[in-house]
Order: structure tokens, then C-alpha cells, then sequence
């Protein structure tokens, strides 16, 4: 995938007049992603209150276990998950927990994702190829997701429709820009995330 500068990318809706998925009030999305892609900032970024971390200081014990190039400059990993709370409006809170990244710590995802509505999957454009495991299990455990491309400043911009091919992903996920470290940015991916549980569901619905 060459590099392209692009303004390519769908903004998340604003507003908040948007239909909620019938008896939708505290609901349940899981942040994933690869490695040091943004997932603990993300939540403390949007987070209402003091957001629940479980980062500990990174030792020599992970290298060579831990796989993180274009994130050398990380000292700390989340160990087990990040907790945070969001009220969209009046009718809907999400209840967030981001996910760790490693691998080896994935075994957790089963009690992670139980109760989830849906997930966003973060992507670091210097590092993609971190997030295909990530998509693939969403997509075996039929958890609705959205990608969100953390907009890191020295990442190269891909056009939207490079960047569907690049994760295999249909048509009919989308795919939003985001910075995860501005509690706006973050609140609008995680807007488009309910626009998108909302048109799933209405697709289901019998006419």
C-alpha cells in the first residue's frame, strides 16, 4: 500500500437525536486493537469519570515476547483491562473496557467481551498488520466493530477504501478517523459505533 495523503475518512455524527436500540441504556463496548495503538488513551480521553487502568511499567522480562515496532518509546502496558464511562445522552451510557494487546494476554477477551453490544478497533496506520488477529476474532465471535484510525501524528494517511482491503473488511463496516488522545474525537467513534448497532438492528427488525 503506497503512501497517500488523504482527508479520506467519515467524520462520526454530533449529534445526539439518534435512534437507540430498544431498551438501550447502559450498554457494554469493548475498545481492542493491537499493541500500543491507543486503547488507554482512548478510554481516559473520553471517560467521565477518573477511568480504572491496569498498567504496569514494561520490563526486560517482555522483550522478545512483546512485539512492538513503531512503539518503542512505550514504557507501560495494560495488563488486564481498562474501564471507563461515557453518557451519550439522557438514554444511553456505554460502559467502556479496553482490552490489553499482547497476545498473550488475550485469554482475558472471553470475560471482556461477554455482555459486549459492540467494539471499536483501533488501528495505528504504521503498524496495521497488529490488527488482523484482532478483526478476525471480532468476526468469529459476530461482535459487531467499527475501526477507528488513531491519527497519531507521524502515521501515514491511506485512503479509506486502501485501507478496507488492507483488513479484509465488507462494505458495511465503517471506517472513521480519530485522535484518541481528544475526549471529542473519541466521543464521535464511539457515536458512530451506536449509529451502526442501531442500523443492524433495524436491518433485522421485520417490516
Amino acid at each position: 500500500m503506497d503512501y497517500v495523503s488523504s482527508e479520506a475518512g467519515v467524520a462520526g455524527p454530533r449529534g445526539t437525536d439518534m435512534p437507540l436500540p430498544h431498551g438501550a441504556r447502559g450498554v457494554k463496548v469493548v475498545i481492542v486493537g493491537g499493541f500500543g495503538v491507543g486503547k488507554t488513551t482512548m478510554v481516559g480521553a473520553v471517560s467521565e469519570i477518573p477511568p480504572l487502568t491496569t498498567e504496569e511499567t514494561m520490563t526486560q522480562a517482555g522483550v522478545g515476547i512483546d512485539h512492538n515496532p513503531g512503539a518503542e518509546g512505550k514504557k507501560t502496558t495494560t495488563v488486564a483491562m481498562d474501564f471507563g464511562r461515557i453518557s451519550i445522552n439522557q438514554e444511553l451510557i456505554l460502559y467502556l473496557f479496553g482490552t490489553p494487546g499482547q497476545e498473550r494476554f488475550w485469554f482475558l477477551w472471553n470475560g471482556i467481551f461477554e455482555g459486549a453490544l459492540g467494539a471499536v478497533v483501533l488501528v495505528d496506520t504504521r503498524r496495521i498488520e497488529v490488527c488482523f488477529e484482532v478483526v478476525t476474532r471480532l468476526e468469529d465471535r459476530r461482535v459487531p466493530f467499527i475501526v477507528a484510525v488513531n491519527a497519531f501524528p507521524e502515521a501515514p494517511q491511506y485512503p479509506i477504501p486502501d485501507l478496507r482491503t488492507a483488513l479484509a473488511l465488507s462494505e458495511s463496516v465503517p471506517i472513521v478517523t480519530c485522535d484518541a488522545r481528544d475526549r471529542a474525537s473519541c466521543r464521535d467513534a464511539l457515536l458512530s459505533l451506536m449509529v451502526y448497532l442501531c442500523t443492524l438492528t433495524a436491518a433485522q427488525e421485520p417490516v
